[in-house]
């Protein structure tokens, strides 16, 4: 799937193959979950468009911890110390939550200011970008389907039994920073 989206946010035939072997038909899904999938911008902002509604970042958790095993797409061995935090975002009106999000960060490749920030703040990594001003890439690497039991208390038992998921890195200085995995409900995209 790399470099699939560096260039345009369609795929012919509309089928595109996790790093799992898996089929997601991207077609098949609501435009608005497609443009998310896709896209290389920031969640928070276009959920706040689309559902028009404030989107809060209700941080889970957030550690630095030891990795438990190599990760290639963000360039960390196992025993390295990372940055794992997990948050979702939830609507300020409806509280329905639109996304659950995982990360891996590599705290010693972000500006100071930055990572300062992300240790202290309650917002979204890319609200913190752009307000650092940081220039940044980033790059689609995997997307699929997912069921998951234990996101079921994530997401309330709000329609968690048909996820979708996208995963992404953030390169700082043309280094690999931050991995991210967001999920999001496919129901609620339903109009």
């Amino acid at each position: 799937m790399k470099k699939q989206f560096n260039i345009r946010g369609y795929v012919p035939g509309g089928i595109v193959k996790s790093a799992r072997s898996e089929d997601l038909d991207l077609q098949s899904l609501p435009p608005v979950l497609r443009i998310l999938m896709v896209t290389d911008g920031t969640v928070t902002k276009s959920l706040e468009a689309y559902f028009w509604e404030p989107v809060s970042v209700e941080k889970l958790t957030q550690d630095v911890v030891e990795s438990t095993a190599d990760q290639e797409w963000l360039d960390i061995k196992k025993s390295d110390k990372i940055l794992e935090r997990e948050v979702r975002l939830r609507g300020g009106d409806s509280g329905t939550v639109f996304a659950f999000a995982r990360s891996l960060i590599k705290l010693e490749v972000l500006p100071e200011n930055l990572r300062d920030a992300l240790l202290n703040e309650k917002i979204g990594i890319g609200e913190l970008v752009r307000e650092c001003g940081l220039e940044t890439y980033r790059e689609v690497l995997d997307m699929g389907r997912e069921v998951d039991e234990p996101l079921v208390d994530i997401f309330g038992g709000q329609h968690s039994d048909d996820l979708v998921y996208r995963t992404y890195r953030i390169m700082v200085d043309h280094q690999p920073a931050i991995l991210i995995t967001e999920y999001f409900p496919r129901h609620i995209f339903v109009d």
